[in-house]
């Protein structure tokens, strides 16, 4: 099949980018040194990204959303992560998982339930699927959901959680049948207060330390059946399903961070002198950002034709699969090379490339490591 590909930016996109950088610039930048120190998620800061629509990006007016498309919300995670890889990790697995997830697989009145709050960050919104000892292995997971008349009793627990503390909702897998089948996952929604799901271990982390990762844990938890999404079995198949928006996301957090340090390398470049000119007349330093910038434009293109085909309800999973892969390598890359550039600066904390040099590393973990990425690459083309 030809597929054509346009990937001139609209009006709409432009205004996006604008706003969401001057937002950035203004209420994120002066903060990201304190909030990486205390490993502080700050709550507030996403409730002000709810009243800009960006916390419900793809979400559609009706519920309160934005309505705007995958190639906006590349965008606003790039802008965002160009500044924080942290706040950028936060926002798109509020939108992509939790979110979009809703979204993608609710019933009607389970989408009217939950999606205007999480939409305007009136709440903040969690999904569990990795377990302790069942990461990429999803279907060993151990956490169960039993009948009991009109509810489900669930234990267990989730790990690597994105807001597994602070989140007000989360959208939770669970074991409904045998371990180890696709089709004994189901998908259930489980709202924070409800008896018996509570946080546990906060994990200190060498990156995105402001983007808050804890244990939930399930003790008992009653949850009406009214709560689950789709049908029973399902779970997995959704799972992946959202994964393969996800990639996307975490795609552009990758290239956010990485055209966030490439910006700081480069303006560093030009300022710093050595034997009386500054180090970017030197080859073996211009080099390297010719490398970076052509690394990150091939990203991007990558990216944005994932976005293209998710837009457009194309089969996209190779193509998010190659973007994840490709753009989160580019971003350890980048990093790694931006540190160079600054020498000993680049090894301190009075510097930023230091922590878009820690940021980046979890690009290659997170929703699917690079391994993982190449496992369903190989798939796609060997079918």
């Amino acid at each position: 099949m030809s597929v054509s590909f346009n990937f001139s930016e609209t009006e709409t996109q432009q205004s996006v980018k604008a706003m969401v950088r001057d937002f950035a610039e203004k209420n994120i930048r002066p903060n990201i040194m304190e909030w990486d120190e205390a490993q502080h998620f700050p709550v507030n800061l996403f409730k002000q990204l709810g009243e800009l629509g960006l916390m419900g990006v793809l979400v559609p007016e009706e519920y309160g959303g934005s309505g705007l498309g995958y190639q906006e919300y590349v965008d606003v995670i790039v802008e965002v992560a160009r500044v924080c890889g942290s706040i950028g990790l936060s926002l798109a697995a509020h939108n992509s998982l939790c979110t979009g997830h809703i979204l993608a697989f609710a019933n009607e009145e389970q989408k009217q339930r939950w999606l205007p709050k999480l939409a305007t960050a009136e709440w903040i919104g969690a999904w569990g699927l990795t377990e302790a000892n069942t990461g990429s292995d999803a279907l060993r997971m151990m956490t169960t959901a039993v009948e009991d008349g009109d509810d489900y009793i669930i234990n267990g627990a989730k790990n690597w959680i994105t807001h597994g503390k602070s989140g007000d909702i989360a959208v939770v897998m669970v074991r409904t049948g045998e371990q180890g089948s696709s089709k004994g996952i189901s998908a259930i929604v489980v709202e924070r207060g409800t008896p018996g799901f509570s946080a546990g271990k906060k994990e200190n982390k060498l990156g995105m330390r402001a983007s808050e990762t804890t244990e939930m844990i399930f003790d008992n938890c009653r949850v009406p059946k009214a709560n689950l999404l789709g049908n029973v079995g399902e779970g997995f198949k959704q799972a992946m399903k959202v994964l393969d928006g996800g990639r996307i996301s975490i795609a552009a957090l990758a290239l956010g961070i990485a055209k966030g340090a490439f910006d700081a390398a480069v303006s560093y470049s030009k300022q710093r002198q050595q034997f009386g000119q500054p180090i970017s007349s030197f080859q073996a330093i211009s080099f390297k950002l010719a490398d970076m910038a052509t690394e990150i434009e091939a990203a991007e293109l990558l990216i944005r034709q994932a976005a293209d085909l998710k837009n457009r309800h194309l089969p996209m999973t190779k193509e998010s699969a190659m973007a994840k892969y490709f753009a989160s390598e580019v971003s350890v890359k980048v990093a790694t090379e931006a540190v160079q550039i600054f020498g000993g600066y680049g090894y301190t904390k009075d510097f930023p490339v230091e922590k878009f040099y820690r940021d980046s590393k979890l690009c290659t973990i997170g929703e699917g490591t690079s391994e993982i990425q190449k496992i369903v690459i190989a798939r796609e083309i060997l079918n």
